[in-house]
């Protein structure tokens, strides 16, 4: 596991960027699996950007994401569909063909969690994988107690996810309680991840992740077994690692 302290959150961003950019360029046809929320919010600007300037093309790329709320259709203004086409997928040339956000409207939840394992593995698995981390350690929407070897299905939301995520719902009762999410095991099978953090409040958690033992209490800290694995983290998310 590597640990790159930023100085702020803007250079957080920058230098994942940066790593993705390398990684298009060195393989245009890369797999990327992608994640949403706050975190990587400057990431995809920096990316859109890169793609203005003609660093990058997305043309050949194929992504997946990592989650979605169970019951929202993929129009909602809060959905992570909606969050990806925002925030990235109509700012670049990405075929839609080649994106992959798991259906949380699905009637059939196990056929569509099958059906996007099935999509990766023809794909040929994931090249470069970005996870944030939630205040209990979760990654993608794998909970704490969560199996290391689980692969995508539907999970129920802890209380705290729920909270910090009730800001996008109006109130705690609005959000949702469950999400279908692809597994730990589908996520240490991809060939490079890099985890991002900012904020003093996720300074526990990249703590846990990083110096405690693995447990899956803690989802996160199993990426210390991953053979290529990265954490940028500002100063204020770093505040607790051990020297």
């Amino acid at each position: 596991m590597k640990i790159v302290i930023a100085k702020n959150y803007r250079n957080m961003s920058r230098l994942a960027a940066d790593q993705v950019i390398e990684q298009i360029r060195n393989k245009p046809s890369s797999v990327l699996g992608l994640p949403t929320g706050h975190t990587p919010v400057e990431l995809y600007h920096d990316l859109v950007l890169a793609y203005q300037q003609e660093i990058i093309r997305f043309k050949k790329i194929v992504t997946f994401n990592l989650d979605e709320y169970a019951g929202l259709e993929s129009g909602d203004k809060r959905s992570y569909h909606t969050y990806m086409k925002t925030n990235l997928f109509n700012k670049i040339d990405i075929q839609s063909k080649n994106i992959h956000i798991l259906d949380g409207a699905t009637k059939n939840v196990k056929r569509e969690c099958v059906r996007f394992e099935s999509e990766i593995s023809r794909a040929g698995g994931i090249d470069l994988l970005i996870l944030g981390i939630g205040m209990d350690d979760h990654i993608g929407f794998n909970e704490p107690g969560s199996d290391f070897k689980s692969r995508t299905r539907l999970v129920k939301l802890a209380e705290t996810t729920r909270e910090a995520n009730s800001k996008y719902f109006g109130s705690l009762k609005r959000t949702p309680t469950a999400a279908l999410t692809v597994g730990i095991g589908t996520i240490m099978e991809a060939k490079k991840i890099i985890l991002l953090a900012d904020g003093k409040k996720k300074a526990e958690a990249i703590a846990r992740a990083v110096n405690g033992k693995i447990d899956p209490q803690v989802p996160a800290s199993i990426l210390q077994k991953h053979p290529d694995c990265t954490f940028i983290l500002d100063k204020g998310a770093a505040a607790k690692l051990k020297s």
